[in-house]
């Protein structure tokens, strides 16, 4: 595998995702092992050819000998195109390129809401992502579509419960959202829909452990005793991981009660529809 030289990535040390594939870029031999570097460290000389704002949203691969930077799906694109001509060929097509970039964008404007981390006060320059509207409503949205299938499939596996429908487990969804952020209402409104993002992460990550129940229960009956016990158990970690995140934000503790009470809240409205 050919090794890029002379690149360097300047990545979101804070981020878990940012570590994640940058790491496994210098393990697969893609870059050297010097071909990563936290934006915290750029330094004075970098800076007169780097545009610092655009890399706090788009990961920059640095050319030190040219001084010219890709960023985002542009620098990416090079990285795996060194080592697959083929990858670089496909993804610079224009309508794959196009949908390459609204990917990247998607996940890069919400990943300190996929991924949360304390935000370092000593550090003058800091890898945090604009707050865009747009793609954080379309995270939102994204997330409460998984939620609203799988909580809509994984209810018909009760039989002690009204039969579901799609409405009913999209509001509650809904509702999770707008019940928290009554609590949050003394806050500006881009802390509140930061909250939003990482309840609903929380919510997409229940969904995900959820899934395998799911999945065996296409081919096999599943007793319904172990279905619940499941959830029961991925409704903890999921208080587990809220109560997490709480702290990362430096968020009020009572915010995972009501988490746990509009839970309660919403079980005994379903179980009065029976």
């Amino acid at each position: 595998m050919k090794k890029l030289e002379n690149q360097t990535l300047l990545y979101d040390e804070d981020c878990p995702i940012c570590n994640i594939y940058t790491s496994k870029l210098i393990k697969a031999g893609m870059v050297d092992e010097n071909g990563r570097k936290p934006y915290s460290e750029i330094n004075e000389k970098e800076e007169i050819y780097i545009d610092l704002k655009r890399a706090t949203n788009e990961i920059a691969l640095v050319d030190s000998k040219n001084k010219t930077v890709l960023y985002g799906v542009d620098g990416l694109l090079k990285v795996f195109g060194h080592s697959y001509p083929l990858i670089e060929k496909i993804g610079t097509i224009k309508p794959i390129n196009y949908v390459l970039k609204k990917m990247y964008k998607f996940i890069s404007y919400n990943r300190k809401v996929i991924a949360p981390s304390r935000e370092k006060k000593d550090i003058t320059l800091k890898c945090i992502p604009d707050f865009n509207y747009k793609y954080r409503f379309l995270y939102l949205t994204f997330a409460s579509i998984i939620t609203t299938l799988v909580l809509y499939n994984y209810s018909n596996l009760f039989t002690f419960l009204p039969k579901a429908n799609m409405g009913r487990e999209f509001l509650l969804t809904l509702g999770q959202m707008v019940f928290q952020g009554i609590f949050l209402i003394h806050l500006k409104g881009d802390k509140i829909i930061n909250y939003l993002g990482n309840l609903m992460t929380v919510s997409l990550m229940g969904s995900l452990l959820l899934l395998p129940i799911l999945l065996v229960s296409i081919f096999l009956k599943i007793p319904e005793t172990l279905t619940l016990i499941w959830f029961v158990v991925t409704v903890f970690l999921m208080l587990l991981e809220h109560y997490r995140r709480m702290k990362i934000l430096e968020l009020p503790f009572h915010l995972s009660i009501t988490w746990i009470v509009y839970r309660i809240i919403a079980l005994l409205l379903i179980l009065n529809l029976h």
